[in-house]
């Protein structure tokens, strides 16, 4: 039987080429035919919601170089963990606007480096619109993947976040189901609030291959469940019953066993099986990146043999992948 073309979703845009977030790595992840893109979002000081990997943006714009916001430099606890540097929710939009982009991983790619500080930070609005046009330029549909980032610690410093999303989704027009949307995020807590809001998406909960979620580790401590405990059978009942997918580190779909991989987890049939769509994340291409049996060569910006990592994942016949070069994508995936 012919396998399944899982959705193709340029992850951050086409970091591989262009530094994440920016217009440009939209731009050329849409022109290279990604079944959708994928917005991290958070929140400026004025409630603005913001493309960033992170609200700390020391290591993906020049902030750190611009003198005049030198005293916002702090350190903060983000989700259980010590941060120092510059966050979003201390700039308004208007300061946030004048930052520029930058590659955050220049040493592993620095021809996407060549590009920074070029390009302005995006607005989720300007990503939301951005879609549409190049979907009617197109003729095609082109979907959004939003990632909900730090919604815990954002409502605890004051923010409404499923509200402020709700209206930002309303004014674009992409909160009533006509066009593709996901939500998604490692707090179902935010996923629900967005979800009684009334915005009409598929709810996609995301999992890391170890771990306990912040929503609940806030809320119950060391007794709150971990990961691993929610891609049990029981767990997975539950999940289906509250999300309409889940998405899994690579870490968990390629069943890894003395240095080699051995095939697919049984978690996504089990998954599957209960209706839930399953996603994995990222495909890359880079050693540094890979399964280490997949790793050729101790370059770690060096391709390996990626072909072969994502057959094994191609073969889980999973829902969606994320991916940061999209041309390798959209051609091994559908191929």
């Amino acid at each position: 039987m012919p396998r399944r073309s899982p959705l193709v979703i340029g992850h951050r845009g086409a970091p591989g080429y262009r530094p994440e977030h920016s217009r440009s790595s939209y731009d050329l992840a849409l022109e290279m035919g990604v079944d959708a893109v994928e917005p991290d979002v958070v929140f400026t000081a004025d409630g603005v919601a913001v493309v960033r990997h992170e609200n700390e943006i020391s290591t993906t714009t020049d902030v750190a170089a611009r003198p005049e916001f030198a005293d916002r430099r702090t350190t903060k606890t983000i989700d259980g963990r010590d941060l120092t540097g510059w966050f979003t929710e201390d700039f308004t939009w208007n300061e946030l606007a004048t930052l520029r982009c930058r590659e955050r991983l220049p040493q592993l790619r620095p021809r996407s480096a060549s590009f920074d500080d070029t390009q302005p930070i995006l607005r989720f609005s300007d990503l939301l619109d951005l879609v549409r046009r190049a979907g009617l330029d197109q003729g095609r549909e082109i979907g959004v993947v939003l990632e909900i980032k730090h919604a815990t610690y954002f409502g605890g410093i004051g923010y409404d976040v499923a509200s402020l999303l709700a209206a930002e989704l309303a004014a674009a027009g992409w909160d009533a189901g006509q066009l593709p949307l996901i939500v998604e995020s490692f707090e179902q807590t935010a996923l629900t609030q967005l979800r009684d809001r009334g915005i009409r998406a598929r709810f996609v909960y995301l999992l890391e291959a170890a771990g306990r979620p912040f929503d609940l580790a806030a809320r119950h401590g060391a007794t709150s469940p971990t990961y691993a405990a929610q891609l049990t059978p029981v767990g997975l009942d539950r999940l289906a019953a509250e999300v309409d997918g889940i998405s899994l580190d690579k870490k968990i779909v390629l069943a890894e066993k003395g240095g080699r991989v051995a095939g697919t987890s049984p978690v996504v049939a089990a998954a599957q099986e209960r209706g839930l769509e399953v996603y994995t994340w990222t495909c890359r291409p880079e050693n540094a990146f890979l399964a280490r049996p997949f790793r050729r060569g101790r370059d770690k910006a060096a391709f390996g043999d990626w072909e072969a990592e994502w057959t094994a994942i191609a073969d889980a016949a999973l829902d969606g992948v994320f991916v940061d070069h999209p041309d390798l994508g959209v051609d091994f995936f559908r191929r």
